[in-house]
């Protein structure tokens, strides 16, 4: 195996690796201290585009994690600024939350239902069959689909929960048109990250806690990677992918002193 270059930068998912239903996953707070001590680069990536990144860090720092709002990174912001620079000052009919709305406001796009540029789907509580006709119509009339993420379920106390994959297959059957995934396992939710950090993907490493969209995602962009058992892959999941992370650890807590 080729010999990689020392970490200087770190890229680490939020659920299943630092907080587990809302706890903390052990050795998170550890390796979060460590990072902010080493004034290493880093990023907490998350695919969900409900919340800012301010929202977040206020929900980190209830269970002791103090995770400043510019070193979080969603799907929401991966959009705007893949948005911003494909084509910038656009129009965008949204169906999601303030996460998703405030990172297109800040991006200079103009949120209407009225002959939109795009047609934006991403994470919300309350999909209305209002707003998914009104999706469905405006990509028939010539507005094009991005969605923030391919995630199919979501997670919640009850159980799973429909998610951005499931809805955008939903508008896919009606129109025939398939949306752009910007989240992960997209790796250009990673090189943005690592754009906004000013890191390279040849010293920066990926932690995750699921093959198909963390550790893809990070292998696609070049990183270093790390699965922890923490989240929704088991140990004997990993021989079942045609890949593999650089390394698979019990948890976050095993990666504190790489830092």
């Amino acid at each position: 195996m080729t010999q990689r270059k020392p970490i200087e930068s770190w890229l680490t998912d939020m659920d299943g690796v630092l907080m587990h239903e809302g706890i903390p996953v052990p050795g998170a707070d550890a390796f979060i201290k460590k990072l902010r001590e080493s004034s290493r680069p880093f990023l907490v990536l998350t695919n969900n585009s409900i919340y800012t990144a301010r929202d977040l860090h206020a929900r980190l720092n209830r269970i002791g994690l103090d995770v400043p709002a510019e070193n979080i990174w969603t799907s929401a912001l991966a959009t705007a600024s893949f948005l911003d620079n494909q084509h910038p000052g656009g129009t965008a009919y949204v169906i999601g939350e303030a996460g998703l709305t405030t990172a297109l406001h800040d991006a200079g796009y103009v949120l209407t239902d009225s002959d939109p540029d795009f047609v934006i789907l991403g994470e919300t509580r309350t999909y209305s069959f209002e707003a998914l006709t009104k999706a469905i119509r405006l990509i028939n009339g010539g507005a094009r689909f991005i969605a923030t993420n391919p995630d199919n379920t979501g997670p919640s106390s009850e159980g799973v929960l429909p998610a951005t994959g499931s809805v955008a297959a939903l508008i896919t059957k009606a129109t025939g048109k398939e949306p752009y995934f910007v989240g992960k396992p997209n790796p250009l939710m990673m090189r943005t990250a690592l754009n906004t950090i000013g890191a390279h993907s040849e010293t920066s490493a990926m932690i995750g806690d699921r093959m198909d969209t963390d550790v893809l995602a990070g292998l696609e962009a070049g990183m270093e990677t790390f699965l922890v058992l923490t989240g929704l892959t088991a140990k004997s999941d990993v021989d079942r992918y045609p890949y593999r992370p650089t390394k698979v650890v019990d948890s976050i807590a095993d990666l504190v002193d790489l830092v």
